[in-house]
């Protein structure tokens, strides 16, 4: 297992090392060991990656989208995770079967009928038109529900006893007990979204609110390329995933035993 891990982690090693390097030696040594041992290094790739490709503004960019994206899909799936494992309406069974069968359809088999949505509403290069179609997801949806279904209900009729109302036992006795699951929310909504790439392509045309993986993706398409300079443009935009899930992987794994969900 350790052996498939390392593998696996051998693609992200070459990214680092490669950004470390001078330009002309990344691909030189990428068919030897040489490709995974900074043999000669440099941080003028991580300046040129600075000053040619405006990386503050465009981390700033994503950083108020993913921020956008995470904080408010946490209200947005925790409150509907919650109705749907708790209030008993006409429909309910549908409406759990539909969010479930939701989980399997990809963006890209929607994509086109939201984007004729966006153009109309003139939302095309604006954040709104990021951050919107992502606040709900049937996933994250999915794991509030079964969270909250396997907490029992004596916590709420007790909560009531003493006179609290709805929001209050939401906010007081559910939010609380549910902290593993909303970190999981977070950091999977995160990576996704810190991520994004297809959309944003297609809803941004300049540089002013687009994000950090458009930017790599757009970085020095014209020869000659500078591959050190691409490399640590990535490594920079990676960093903040890697963090993320280190700080919290143990509330990760918390969370996803808690809810319910089987690998």
């Amino acid at each position: 297992m350790s052996l498939l891990g390392a593998f696996f982690l051998l693609p992200l090693i070459f990214m680092v090392v490669g950004s470390l390097k001078p330009n002309e030696r990344v691909l030189a040594e990428g068919d030897s060991w040489r490709a995974f041992i900074p043999t000669s290094v440099t941080g003028a790739n991580y300046v040129d990656a600075f000053q040619q490709a405006d990386f503050l503004h465009l981390f700033f960019n994503s950083v108020v989208i993913t921020g956008s994206i995470v904080s408010i899909s946490l209200v947005i799936n925790s409150l509907f995770g919650y109705a749907l494992a708790r209030f008993r309406f006409r429909g309910r069974a549908l409406l759990i079967a539909v969010v479930v069968a939701l989980i399997i359809i990809p963006l890209e088999s929607y994509v086109i009928p939201l984007l004729y949505m966006v153009a109309r509403l003139q939302w095309v290069d604006t954040y709104q038109v990021q951050i919107l179609p992502f606040i709900a997801n049937p996933f994250y949806i999915y794991l509030f529900y079964t969270f909250f279904l396997n907490l029992p209900k004596e916590l709420e009729e007790a909560a009531q006893i003493d006179g609290a109302d709805l929001w209050r036992i939401f906010t007081r006795v559910m939010l609380p007990l549910a902290g593993p699951v909303f970190a999981t929310v977070a950091i999977l909504n995160f990576l996704s979204s810190w991520g994004q790439l297809l959309w944003p392509i297609m809803v941004t045309h300049g540089p002013e609110v687009r994000p950090l993986p458009l930017g790599v993706a757009e970085f020095q398409t014209e020869p000659p390329f500078h591959w050190g300079t691409v490399m640590a443009f990535a490594t920079m935009m990676t960093v903040p995933t890697v963090a993320v899930f280190i700080l919290f992987q143990n509330a990760f794994v918390r969370g996803v035993a808690r809810s319910g969900i089987k690998g």
